[in-house]
């Protein structure tokens, strides 16, 4: 668990070093870019590793109906994140579609993991997304531009691939999505 509680830790602090240290995180220019990329890398092993080590109390399982509504939020939070990257219609009328994805995948997950490392895994990063939005907040926003209707066809699509993916990798690693 204590690998766990570091890589979410890590990931937390390295996210986070922007909004409560702008100057001296502007200060290291792209030797700061390689450093919390460095940092992000090593909190997921630690996260990834830590979790699949980890034991904890668990309060509930899978059921049927979670499992189908945890991939629905999935789909959902795939797609936040393409419309982010994107710049679609989405993506200019939600300030944060990228973190508000996390958040769904956090909720998502906790509906079909109720054991202690996943309080840890889900709760902490969906934790850190909703203080991240908080920060975030605190400064003016200015609505992106959008790249026109195409982009809308090329973010669904990408979401159906991407989804694809995460599910292939969820079977490989022993954790059946669809029950």
């Amino acid at each position: 668990m204590t690998l766990l509680i570091l890589g979410v830790l890590i990931w937390a602090a390295a996210h986070l070093f922007k909004r409560l240290a702008p100057h001296a995180r502007a200060k290291m220019g792209a030797q700061g870019r390689a450093m919390v990329s460095g940092l992000l890398f090593l909190s997921i092993a630690l996260m990834i590793i830590g979790y699949r080590g980890a034991d904890g109390t668990v309060f509930w399982g899978r059921s049927p109906a979670m499992v189908g509504i945890n991939n629905l939020l999935m789909l959902l939070s795939v797609y936040l994140f393409a419309a982010s990257g994107m710049k679609t219609k989405l993506a200019q009328k939600f300030r944060h579609p990228m973190l508000l994805g996390v958040i769904l995948w956090a909720c998502a997950h906790l509906l079909v993991n109720g054991d202690t490392p996943s309080f840890v895994l889900f709760g902490g990063v969906g934790i850190w997304a909703i203080v991240e939005i908080v920060l975030i907040n605190r400064s003016v926003w200015v609505p992106p531009i959008g790249k026109g209707p195409k982009m809308e066809i090329f973010a669904i699509l990408g979401t159906v691939i991407v989804y694809g993916a995460i599910v292939g990798v969820h079977y490989a690693l022993g954790y059946p999505t669809f029950g």
